[in-house]
């Protein structure tokens, strides 16, 4: 058993972890998002519900997200690991991860964007159809405005379900805080090292849910609309 890390040592080891896992969490959100939004929006305008309904092209869209967010994300790890070697050069450190971590975060937050523009009031959608606006100009100013505070609210949800992969990463040398606590913390019977990482990924989750549900308010119409 190894001696307890003083606190100096401690904050040394946990302050670039932090910084590692905010790098991840935040550059596999954008390729998320980037990703996930346009294939949330096909979702949608091929569904049932949708401005071009397409039933055989959504079951396969719809398919192809659900089976890829159904993958347990240690186990994405391991099967994309060549391709993040291809892409990266390695198939450790926080810059490799990711990429295991942007492929689950684009049918993730595709599903989300699908079911906020699900609810997005019909009979705006048929009053701006009736107008004579192209499907474009409808997406952009109708469905993707109306639904923004939603939204939002999913790219904190995105935000949030990556901090536990980027922490699973760590498992397999992925960097930041979940290497930390298990290699540095766990694996050398550090408790101290071990709480303090898992105290901090905590901080970072709740953090984030304090930021998106501020955003969230200053972008929800319907609550202005109230307010006024």
């Amino acid at each position: 058993m190894s001696d307890v890390t003083p606190w100096s040592e401690v904050l040394e080891l946990v302050r670039p972890a932090t910084v590692e896992t905010l790098y991840m969490v935040l550059m596999s959100t954008l390729v998320g998002v980037v990703g996930g939004l346009p294939l949330g929006v096909w979702l949608h305008l091929t569904s049932p519900v949708g401005l071009t309904p397409k039933p055989l092209l959504h079951r396969v869209l719809g398919a192809i997200v659900d089976v890829t967010r159904s993958i347990p994300f240690v186990v994405l790890l391991v099967v994309v690991g060549s391709l993040t070697r291809l892409l990266m050069g390695q198939a450790f450190g926080s810059s490799a991860a990711i990429v295991p971590l942007a492929i689950a975060a684009v049918p993730f937050f595709a599903r989300l964007t699908s079911n906020a523009l699900r609810e997005v009031d019909s009979a705006i959608v048929e009053a701006a159809v009736t107008t004579g606006a192209g499907k474009f100009r409808i997406v952009w100013t109708v469905l993707l405005s109306e639904a923004r505070a939603a939204l939002v609210g999913a790219v904190g949800v995105t935000m949030l379900a990556l901090i536990g992969y980027a922490a699973m990463a760590g498992a397999i040398a992925g960097g930041g805080l979940g290497a930390t606590a298990i290699l540095d913390g766990y694996n050398a019977y550090d408790d101290r090292v071990l709480y303090v990482s898992v105290v901090l990924l905590g901080i970072l989750a709740w953090g984030m849910q304090l930021l998106t549900d501020w955003v969230t308010k200053l972008v929800d119409r319907r609550r202005a609309v109230t307010n006024v």
